[in-house]
Protein backbone atom coordinates (compact mmCIF):
# COMPACT_ATOMS: atom_id res chain seq x y z
CA UNK A 1 0.00 0.00 0.00
CA UNK A 2 1.28 3.45 -0.92
CA UNK A 3 2.28 5.49 2.14
CA UNK A 4 3.26 9.08 1.39
CA UNK A 5 5.93 10.90 3.39
CA UNK A 6 4.98 14.13 5.20
CA UNK A 7 6.52 16.37 2.52
CA UNK A 8 4.68 14.44 -0.20
CA UNK A 9 1.37 14.89 1.63
CA UNK A 10 2.14 18.60 2.01
CA UNK A 11 2.87 18.82 -1.71
CA UNK A 12 -0.48 17.21 -2.51
CA UNK A 13 -2.21 19.71 -0.23
CA UNK A 14 -0.42 22.59 -1.97
CA UNK A 15 -1.56 21.29 -5.36
CA UNK A 16 -5.18 21.15 -4.17
CA UNK A 17 -4.87 24.71 -2.88
CA UNK A 18 -3.45 25.86 -6.21
CA UNK A 19 -6.33 24.30 -8.14
CA UNK A 20 -8.81 25.90 -5.72
CA UNK A 21 -7.20 29.27 -6.47
CA UNK A 22 -7.82 28.79 -10.18
CA UNK A 23 -4.46 27.48 -11.41
CA UNK A 24 -5.43 24.70 -13.81
CA UNK A 25 -1.85 23.92 -14.90
CA UNK A 26 0.72 23.74 -12.11
CA UNK A 27 4.41 22.87 -11.98
CA UNK A 28 5.33 20.47 -9.18
CA UNK A 29 8.97 21.08 -8.31
CA UNK A 30 10.68 18.46 -6.16
CA UNK A 31 14.36 17.49 -6.00
CA UNK A 32 15.57 14.14 -7.24
CA UNK A 33 14.71 11.62 -4.53
CA UNK A 34 11.67 13.51 -3.24
CA UNK A 35 9.30 10.92 -4.70
CA UNK A 36 7.64 12.77 -7.58
CA UNK A 37 6.47 9.49 -9.09
CA UNK A 38 4.85 8.44 -5.81
CA UNK A 39 2.99 11.75 -5.70
CA UNK A 40 1.83 11.23 -9.28
CA UNK A 41 0.71 7.66 -8.51
CA UNK A 42 -1.24 8.90 -5.49
CA UNK A 43 -2.92 11.62 -7.58
CA UNK A 44 -3.97 9.18 -10.30
CA UNK A 45 -5.14 6.57 -7.83
CA UNK A 46 -7.18 9.20 -5.99
CA UNK A 47 -8.73 10.34 -9.27
CA UNK A 48 -9.66 6.78 -10.23
CA UNK A 49 -11.39 6.28 -6.88
CA UNK A 50 -13.53 9.35 -7.71
CA UNK A 51 -14.41 7.86 -11.14
CA UNK A 52 -12.16 10.30 -12.94
CA UNK A 53 -9.70 9.46 -15.68
CA UNK A 54 -6.02 10.38 -15.58
CA UNK A 55 -2.90 9.88 -17.67
CA UNK A 56 0.82 10.34 -17.13
CA UNK A 57 2.96 11.39 -20.08
CA UNK A 58 6.57 10.17 -20.36
CA UNK A 59 9.08 10.53 -23.18
CA UNK A 60 11.25 7.42 -22.76
CA UNK A 61 10.37 3.74 -22.92
CA UNK A 62 12.43 3.27 -19.79
CA UNK A 63 10.30 5.84 -17.94
CA UNK A 64 7.15 4.20 -19.23
CA UNK A 65 8.28 0.83 -17.85
CA UNK A 66 9.37 2.36 -14.53
CA UNK A 67 6.07 4.20 -14.02
CA UNK A 68 4.10 1.06 -14.85
CA UNK A 69 6.22 -0.95 -12.42
CA UNK A 70 5.59 1.62 -9.68
CA UNK A 71 1.81 1.42 -10.23
CA UNK A 72 1.99 -2.37 -10.18
CA UNK A 73 4.03 -2.27 -6.97
CA UNK A 74 1.04 -0.65 -5.27
CA UNK A 75 -1.46 -2.98 -7.00
CA UNK A 76 -2.97 -0.13 -9.03
CA UNK A 77 -4.45 -1.35 -12.32
CA UNK A 78 -3.59 0.71 -15.38
CA UNK A 79 -3.12 0.67 -19.13
CA UNK A 80 -0.13 1.63 -21.27
CA UNK A 81 -0.33 3.53 -24.54
CA UNK A 82 2.85 2.53 -26.35
CA UNK A 83 3.44 0.55 -29.53
CA UNK A 84 2.97 -3.21 -29.05
CA UNK A 85 2.38 -2.91 -25.32
CA UNK A 86 0.78 -6.01 -23.73
CA UNK A 87 -0.94 -3.65 -21.28
CA UNK A 88 -2.86 -1.72 -23.92
CA UNK A 89 -6.19 -1.31 -22.13
CA UNK A 90 -7.56 2.14 -22.98
CA UNK A 91 -10.77 1.52 -21.04
CA UNK A 92 -8.99 1.73 -17.67
CA UNK A 93 -9.13 5.06 -15.76
CA UNK A 94 -5.34 5.29 -15.38
CA UNK A 95 -3.03 5.38 -18.40
CA UNK A 96 0.74 5.65 -18.79
CA UNK A 97 1.44 7.17 -22.19
CA UNK A 98 4.45 7.57 -24.41
CA UNK A 99 4.11 11.16 -25.59
CA UNK A 100 5.64 10.26 -28.97
CA UNK A 101 2.91 7.64 -29.49
CA UNK A 102 0.17 10.15 -28.73
CA UNK A 103 1.72 12.68 -31.10
CA UNK A 104 1.98 10.07 -33.86
CA UNK A 105 -1.67 9.10 -33.36
CA UNK A 106 -2.78 12.72 -33.36
CA UNK A 107 -4.41 13.11 -29.97
CA UNK A 108 -4.41 12.65 -26.21
CA UNK A 109 -6.79 10.37 -24.29
CA UNK A 110 -9.87 11.91 -22.70
CA UNK A 111 -8.83 12.66 -19.10
CA UNK A 112 -9.71 14.78 -16.10
CA UNK A 113 -6.13 14.90 -14.79
CA UNK A 114 -2.96 14.99 -16.87
CA UNK A 115 0.48 14.45 -15.31
CA UNK A 116 3.49 15.48 -17.43
CA UNK A 117 6.78 13.88 -16.41
CA UNK A 118 10.04 15.78 -17.01
CA UNK A 119 7.89 18.82 -17.73
CA UNK A 120 10.92 21.11 -18.15
CA UNK A 121 11.14 19.57 -21.63
CA UNK A 122 8.47 21.67 -23.33
CA UNK A 123 6.58 19.97 -26.15
CA UNK A 124 4.25 21.76 -28.53
CA UNK A 125 1.63 19.01 -28.20
CA UNK A 126 1.40 19.49 -24.42
CA UNK A 127 1.20 23.28 -24.74
CA UNK A 128 -1.62 22.90 -27.27
CA UNK A 129 -3.48 20.39 -25.08
CA UNK A 130 -3.36 22.68 -22.04
CA UNK A 131 -4.56 25.62 -24.11
CA UNK A 132 -7.47 23.70 -25.66
CA UNK A 133 -8.65 21.77 -22.59
CA UNK A 134 -9.43 24.29 -19.84
CA UNK A 135 -11.35 21.75 -17.73
CA UNK A 136 -8.42 19.34 -17.39
CA UNK A 137 -6.18 19.68 -14.34
CA UNK A 138 -2.53 19.52 -15.40
CA UNK A 139 0.49 18.84 -13.17
CA UNK A 140 4.01 19.04 -14.58
CA UNK A 141 6.74 17.18 -12.69
CA UNK A 142 10.32 18.46 -12.67
CA UNK A 143 13.41 18.62 -10.53
CA UNK A 144 14.79 21.41 -12.74
CA UNK A 145 12.01 23.68 -14.06
CA UNK A 146 14.28 26.30 -15.61
CA UNK A 147 13.35 26.13 -19.31
CA UNK A 148 12.40 29.43 -20.89
CA UNK A 149 8.67 29.68 -21.52
CA UNK A 150 7.39 27.34 -18.81
CA UNK A 151 5.43 30.17 -17.18
CA UNK A 152 3.37 30.52 -20.36
CA UNK A 153 1.88 27.06 -19.70
CA UNK A 154 2.19 26.55 -15.93
CA UNK A 155 0.86 29.42 -13.83
CA UNK A 156 1.86 28.17 -10.39
CA UNK A 157 4.82 26.39 -8.81
CA UNK A 158 4.17 23.93 -5.97
CA UNK A 159 6.74 22.43 -3.64
CA UNK A 160 7.07 21.36 -0.03
CA UNK A 161 10.76 20.47 0.36
CA UNK A 162 14.25 21.54 -0.63
CA UNK A 163 17.44 19.63 -1.37
CA UNK A 164 18.93 20.64 1.98
CA UNK A 165 15.85 19.46 3.86
CA UNK A 166 15.92 16.08 2.12
CA UNK A 167 19.62 15.76 2.94
CA UNK A 168 18.95 16.57 6.60
CA UNK A 169 16.16 13.98 6.68
CA UNK A 170 18.34 11.29 5.09
CA UNK A 171 16.41 11.09 1.81
CA UNK A 172 19.37 12.44 -0.18
CA UNK A 173 23.17 12.33 0.13
CA UNK A 174 25.12 15.56 -0.21
CA UNK A 175 27.88 14.80 -2.74
CA UNK A 176 31.51 15.67 -2.12
CA UNK A 177 32.64 17.84 -5.02
CA UNK A 178 36.14 17.63 -6.45
CA UNK A 179 37.46 20.03 -9.07
CA UNK A 180 40.25 18.92 -11.40
CA UNK A 181 41.76 19.57 -14.79
CA UNK A 182 38.98 20.97 -16.90
CA UNK A 183 38.08 20.85 -20.55
CA UNK A 184 39.30 24.08 -22.13
CA UNK A 185 36.31 25.68 -23.90
CA UNK A 186 37.97 29.06 -24.44
CA UNK A 187 36.87 30.36 -27.84
CA UNK A 188 34.69 27.32 -28.56
CA UNK A 189 31.74 27.76 -30.94
CA UNK A 190 28.29 28.06 -29.42
CA UNK A 191 24.88 27.15 -30.83
CA UNK A 192 21.89 28.94 -29.22
CA UNK A 193 24.12 29.94 -26.32
CA UNK A 194 25.44 26.42 -25.60
CA UNK A 195 28.77 24.94 -26.68
CA UNK A 196 28.41 22.77 -29.76
CA UNK A 197 28.62 18.99 -29.35
CA UNK A 198 31.39 18.86 -31.96
CA UNK A 199 33.56 21.39 -30.12
CA UNK A 200 32.88 19.83 -26.72
CA UNK A 201 33.73 16.35 -28.02
CA UNK A 202 36.99 17.39 -29.68
CA UNK A 203 38.17 19.27 -26.60
CA UNK A 204 36.92 16.62 -24.18
CA UNK A 205 39.00 13.93 -25.87
CA UNK A 206 42.13 15.96 -25.10
CA UNK A 207 41.80 15.30 -21.34
CA UNK A 208 40.45 11.72 -21.43
CA UNK A 209 43.62 10.44 -19.81
CA UNK A 210 43.21 12.91 -16.95
CA UNK A 211 39.59 11.82 -16.41
CA UNK A 212 40.61 8.17 -16.05
CA UNK A 213 43.63 8.95 -13.87
CA UNK A 214 41.62 11.16 -11.50
CA UNK A 215 38.85 8.56 -11.25
CA UNK A 216 41.37 5.90 -10.24
CA UNK A 217 43.03 8.21 -7.71
CA UNK A 218 39.85 9.50 -6.08
CA UNK A 219 37.97 6.21 -5.89
CA UNK A 220 40.99 4.65 -4.20
CA UNK A 221 41.38 7.60 -1.84
CA UNK A 222 37.71 7.84 -0.82
CA UNK A 223 36.44 4.26 -1.18
CA UNK A 224 39.58 2.13 -1.27
CA UNK A 225 38.83 0.99 -4.83
CA UNK A 226 36.37 1.23 -7.74
CA UNK A 227 32.75 2.11 -7.06
CA UNK A 228 29.78 2.11 -9.40
CA UNK A 229 30.15 5.20 -11.63
CA UNK A 230 28.37 7.24 -14.26
CA UNK A 231 30.28 9.50 -16.63
CA UNK A 232 28.64 12.32 -18.55
CA UNK A 233 30.75 12.76 -21.68
CA UNK A 234 30.77 15.38 -24.42
CA UNK A 235 29.65 13.18 -27.31
CA UNK A 236 29.65 9.71 -28.83
CA UNK A 237 33.29 9.86 -29.94
CA UNK A 238 34.33 11.13 -26.51
CA UNK A 239 32.43 8.27 -24.89
CA UNK A 240 34.17 5.71 -27.10
CA UNK A 241 37.56 7.21 -26.27
CA UNK A 242 36.80 7.04 -22.54
CA UNK A 243 35.72 3.40 -22.83
CA UNK A 244 39.06 2.56 -24.45
CA UNK A 245 41.14 4.48 -21.90
CA UNK A 246 39.31 2.87 -18.97
CA UNK A 247 39.80 -0.54 -20.60
CA UNK A 248 43.51 0.14 -21.03
CA UNK A 249 43.63 0.79 -17.27
CA UNK A 250 41.81 -2.50 -16.57
CA UNK A 251 38.26 -1.24 -15.93
CA UNK A 252 34.99 -2.19 -17.60
CA UNK A 253 33.08 0.92 -18.69
CA UNK A 254 30.28 0.81 -21.27
CA UNK A 255 29.11 3.71 -23.40
CA UNK A 256 25.44 4.05 -24.34
CA UNK A 257 24.10 6.59 -26.82
CA UNK A 258 21.23 7.40 -29.15
CA UNK A 259 22.96 5.22 -31.75
CA UNK A 260 22.31 2.05 -29.73
CA UNK A 261 19.01 0.23 -30.08
CA UNK A 262 16.55 0.23 -27.18
CA UNK A 263 16.96 -3.45 -26.36
CA UNK A 264 20.73 -3.13 -26.02
CA UNK A 265 20.37 -0.10 -23.74
CA UNK A 266 17.76 -1.91 -21.65
CA UNK A 267 20.05 -4.92 -21.16
CA UNK A 268 23.04 -2.74 -20.24
CA UNK A 269 21.03 -0.75 -17.68
CA UNK A 270 19.55 -3.90 -16.15
CA UNK A 271 23.02 -5.43 -15.83
CA UNK A 272 24.46 -2.25 -14.34
CA UNK A 273 21.64 -2.11 -11.77
CA UNK A 274 22.59 -5.51 -10.32
CA UNK A 275 24.52 -5.36 -7.03
CA UNK A 276 27.09 -7.82 -8.37
CA UNK A 277 27.47 -6.27 -11.83
CA UNK A 278 30.87 -6.52 -13.48
CA UNK A 279 30.36 -3.11 -15.10
CA UNK A 280 32.40 -0.47 -13.30
CA UNK A 281 30.65 2.43 -14.99
CA UNK A 282 28.34 3.75 -17.68
CA UNK A 283 29.22 6.59 -20.06
CA UNK A 284 26.64 8.73 -21.86
CA UNK A 285 25.89 12.28 -22.93
CA UNK A 286 22.34 12.85 -21.68
CA UNK A 287 20.66 9.43 -21.66
CA UNK A 288 21.36 8.99 -17.95
CA UNK A 289 19.93 12.35 -16.84
CA UNK A 290 16.37 11.02 -16.55
CA UNK A 291 14.84 7.62 -16.01
CA UNK A 292 18.05 6.46 -14.35
CA UNK A 293 17.49 5.51 -10.72
CA UNK A 294 20.33 3.14 -9.82
CA UNK A 295 20.68 4.19 -6.19
CA UNK A 296 24.01 2.51 -5.40
CA UNK A 297 25.94 4.70 -7.85
CA UNK A 298 28.60 6.41 -5.73
CA UNK A 299 30.63 8.33 -8.31
CA UNK A 300 29.64 10.86 -10.94
CA UNK A 301 32.06 12.28 -13.50
CA UNK A 302 31.17 15.52 -15.28
CA UNK A 303 33.01 15.78 -18.60
CA UNK A 304 30.42 17.65 -20.66
CA UNK A 305 30.72 21.44 -20.22
CA UNK A 306 27.54 23.53 -20.18
CA UNK A 307 27.58 27.25 -20.82
CA UNK A 308 24.05 27.88 -19.55
CA UNK A 309 22.18 24.56 -19.10
CA UNK A 310 21.68 24.65 -15.33
CA UNK A 311 18.79 22.20 -15.73
CA UNK A 312 21.08 19.53 -17.21
CA UNK A 313 23.65 20.15 -14.46
CA UNK A 314 20.99 19.65 -11.75
CA UNK A 315 19.67 16.49 -13.40
CA UNK A 316 23.18 15.03 -13.64
CA UNK A 317 24.04 15.71 -10.00
CA UNK A 318 20.79 14.09 -8.94
CA UNK A 319 21.92 10.75 -10.34
CA UNK A 320 24.37 10.19 -7.48
CA UNK A 321 22.45 11.74 -4.59
CA UNK A 322 19.94 8.98 -3.88
CA UNK A 323 20.68 7.01 -0.71
CA UNK A 324 21.34 3.27 -0.62
CA UNK A 325 21.97 0.79 2.18
CA UNK A 326 25.55 0.21 0.99
CA UNK A 327 26.31 3.90 0.40
CA UNK A 328 27.28 6.51 2.96
CA UNK A 329 28.92 9.03 0.63
CA UNK A 330 29.00 10.06 -3.02
CA UNK A 331 31.61 12.00 -4.97
CA UNK A 332 31.39 14.22 -8.02
CA UNK A 333 34.51 14.63 -10.17
CA UNK A 334 34.14 17.83 -12.14
CA UNK A 335 36.24 18.11 -15.29
CA UNK A 336 33.68 20.32 -17.05
CA UNK A 337 33.78 23.41 -14.84
CA UNK A 338 30.01 23.14 -14.44
CA UNK A 339 29.96 23.10 -10.65
CA UNK A 340 31.95 26.30 -10.34
CA UNK A 341 29.95 27.82 -13.18
CA UNK A 342 26.60 27.13 -11.51
CA UNK A 343 27.50 26.96 -7.83
CA UNK A 344 25.63 30.14 -6.80
CA UNK A 345 22.48 28.86 -8.48
CA UNK A 346 23.01 25.41 -6.98
CA UNK A 347 23.40 26.82 -3.47
CA UNK A 348 20.22 28.87 -3.85
CA UNK A 349 18.31 25.89 -5.24
CA UNK A 350 19.42 23.62 -2.39
CA UNK A 351 18.48 26.18 0.25
CA UNK A 352 15.33 27.73 -1.20
CA UNK A 353 13.94 25.36 -3.83
CA UNK A 354 11.89 26.85 -6.68
CA UNK A 355 9.17 29.40 -5.98
CA UNK A 356 8.65 30.85 -9.45
CA UNK A 357 9.28 29.98 -13.08
CA UNK A 358 12.08 32.31 -14.14
CA UNK A 359 12.86 32.75 -17.82
CA UNK A 360 16.24 34.15 -16.81
CA UNK A 361 17.31 31.01 -14.92
CA UNK A 362 19.25 29.64 -17.87
CA UNK A 363 21.60 32.14 -19.41
CA UNK A 364 25.27 32.04 -20.30
CA UNK A 365 27.39 32.13 -17.15
CA UNK A 366 30.71 33.99 -16.86
CA UNK A 367 33.70 31.72 -16.56
CA UNK A 368 35.41 31.73 -13.14
CA UNK A 369 39.01 32.90 -13.28
CA UNK A 370 41.98 30.84 -12.14
CA UNK A 371 42.33 33.18 -9.16
CA UNK A 372 38.69 32.59 -8.19
CA UNK A 373 39.22 28.83 -8.39
CA UNK A 374 42.31 28.91 -6.20
CA UNK A 375 41.79 31.75 -3.73
CA UNK A 376 40.07 29.76 -0.97
CA UNK A 377 41.91 26.44 -1.10
CA UNK A 378 42.47 24.57 2.14
CA UNK A 379 46.24 24.17 2.57
CA UNK A 380 45.77 20.87 4.38
CA UNK A 381 43.41 18.86 2.14
CA UNK A 382 42.91 20.95 -1.01
CA UNK A 383 39.25 21.66 -0.33
CA UNK A 384 37.99 24.84 -1.98
CA UNK A 385 36.12 27.22 0.29
CA UNK A 386 33.21 29.06 -1.30
CA UNK A 387 32.19 30.94 1.83
CA UNK A 388 33.82 33.41 4.18
CA UNK A 389 34.28 30.79 6.86
CA UNK A 390 37.80 30.01 7.99
CA UNK A 391 36.98 26.39 8.79
CA UNK A 392 37.40 23.75 6.09
CA UNK A 393 34.12 21.87 5.69
CA UNK A 394 36.02 18.76 4.61
CA UNK A 395 38.80 18.27 7.17
CA UNK A 396 38.05 20.87 9.85
CA UNK A 397 41.31 22.75 9.31
CA UNK A 398 41.19 26.38 10.55
CA UNK A 399 43.05 28.66 8.18
CA UNK A 400 44.84 31.93 8.87
CA UNK A 401 43.75 34.78 6.63
CA UNK A 402 46.30 35.70 3.96
CA UNK A 403 46.25 38.20 1.14
CA UNK A 404 48.19 36.01 -1.27
CA UNK A 405 46.95 32.76 -2.69
CA UNK A 406 49.28 29.88 -3.40
CA UNK A 407 48.14 27.85 -6.39
CA UNK A 408 48.83 24.12 -6.61
CA UNK A 409 48.47 23.02 -10.21
CA UNK A 410 47.27 19.63 -11.38
CA UNK A 411 45.69 18.42 -8.15
CA UNK A 412 42.01 17.59 -7.82
CA UNK A 413 40.51 19.66 -5.02
CA UNK A 414 37.30 19.30 -3.08
CA UNK A 415 34.71 22.06 -3.14
CA UNK A 416 32.71 22.87 -0.04
CA UNK A 417 28.97 23.28 -0.61
CA UNK A 418 28.58 26.12 1.92
CA UNK A 419 26.93 29.25 0.46
CA UNK A 420 28.74 32.54 0.83
CA UNK A 421 27.71 34.74 3.77
CA UNK A 422 28.82 38.04 5.32
CA UNK A 423 30.85 37.25 8.45
CA UNK A 424 32.22 38.72 11.65
CA UNK A 425 29.80 41.65 11.75
CA UNK A 426 27.66 41.95 14.88
CA UNK A 427 24.64 40.98 12.82
CA UNK A 428 26.41 37.91 11.46
CA UNK A 429 27.47 36.76 14.95
CA UNK A 430 23.98 37.26 16.36
CA UNK A 431 22.44 35.38 13.45
CA UNK A 432 24.97 32.55 13.80
CA UNK A 433 24.21 32.27 17.53
CA UNK A 434 20.46 32.18 16.87
CA UNK A 435 20.99 29.38 14.34
CA UNK A 436 23.17 27.42 16.77
CA UNK A 437 20.38 27.72 19.33
CA UNK A 438 17.92 26.54 16.68
CA UNK A 439 20.13 23.55 15.92
CA UNK A 440 20.41 22.65 19.60
CA UNK A 441 16.63 22.87 19.95
CA UNK A 442 16.13 20.81 16.78
CA UNK A 443 18.48 18.07 18.02
CA UNK A 444 17.03 18.07 21.55
CA UNK A 445 20.29 19.32 23.06
CA UNK A 446 20.91 21.74 25.93
CA UNK A 447 21.17 25.43 24.83
CA UNK A 448 24.62 25.44 26.44
CA UNK A 449 25.79 23.49 23.40
CA UNK A 450 25.14 26.61 21.26
CA UNK A 451 27.04 28.78 23.78
CA UNK A 452 30.17 26.60 23.54
CA UNK A 453 29.91 26.16 19.75
CA UNK A 454 29.77 29.94 19.40
CA UNK A 455 33.01 30.20 21.35
CA UNK A 456 34.56 27.52 19.14
CA UNK A 457 33.55 29.45 16.04
CA UNK A 458 34.54 33.00 17.07
CA UNK A 459 37.11 32.44 19.82
CA UNK A 460 35.05 34.28 22.43
CA UNK A 461 31.83 33.54 24.26
CA UNK A 462 28.70 35.40 23.09
CA UNK A 463 28.35 38.80 24.70
CA UNK A 464 24.96 39.76 23.25
CA UNK A 465 21.58 38.90 24.71
CA UNK A 466 20.47 35.41 23.82
CA UNK A 467 18.51 35.66 20.54
CA UNK A 468 15.42 33.62 19.72
CA UNK A 469 16.32 30.26 18.10
CA UNK A 470 15.94 30.08 14.32
CA UNK A 471 16.28 27.21 11.88
CA UNK A 472 19.97 26.77 10.92
CA UNK A 473 21.10 27.56 7.40
CA UNK A 474 23.13 25.25 5.16
CA UNK A 475 26.28 27.17 6.17
CA UNK A 476 25.74 26.62 9.90
CA UNK A 477 24.85 22.95 9.41
CA UNK A 478 27.97 22.46 7.29
CA UNK A 479 30.16 24.17 9.90
CA UNK A 480 28.75 21.94 12.67
CA UNK A 481 29.39 18.87 10.50
CA UNK A 482 32.97 20.01 9.93
CA UNK A 483 33.56 20.32 13.67
CA UNK A 484 32.06 16.90 14.26
CA UNK A 485 34.37 15.44 11.61
CA UNK A 486 37.39 17.13 13.19
CA UNK A 487 36.38 15.86 16.64
CA UNK A 488 35.93 12.31 15.35
CA UNK A 489 39.35 12.39 13.69
CA UNK A 490 41.03 13.66 16.86
CA UNK A 491 39.26 10.99 18.91
CA UNK A 492 40.34 8.23 16.52
CA UNK A 493 43.97 9.40 16.45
Amino acid sequence: MLQLRPHQIATMDNLRMGFAMGHRAQMLYAPCGAGKTEIAVAMMDGSAKKNRRSAMLVDLKLLCAQTSARLSKYAIDHGIIQPESPRYRPELPIQVCMIQTLEARGGFPAVDVLVVDEAHTLRASVIEFVRNNPNVKVVGLSGSPFTKGLANTYTNVVSACTVNQLIDQGFLISPRIFISKQIDMDGAKKVAGEWSDKEATERGIKITGDVVAEWIAKTNEVFGGPKKTIVFCSGVAHGADLVQKFADAGFNFISVSYKDDDEYKRQVLEDFAKPDTEIHGLIATDLLTKGFDVTDVCVGVSARPFSKSFSAHVQQLGRIMRPHDSKDTAIWLDHSGNFLRFRDQWDRLCADGVTQLDDGAEKTKPEPTDVEKEKSKCPKCGCLWNSATDVCAHCGFVRARKNDVVAVAGEMTELSLVPKKEKYSAEYKSSFYAQLLGYAQEMGKNPGMAYHKYAEKFGVHPSMSKPAPVSPSAEVRSWIRSRNIAFAKRKAA
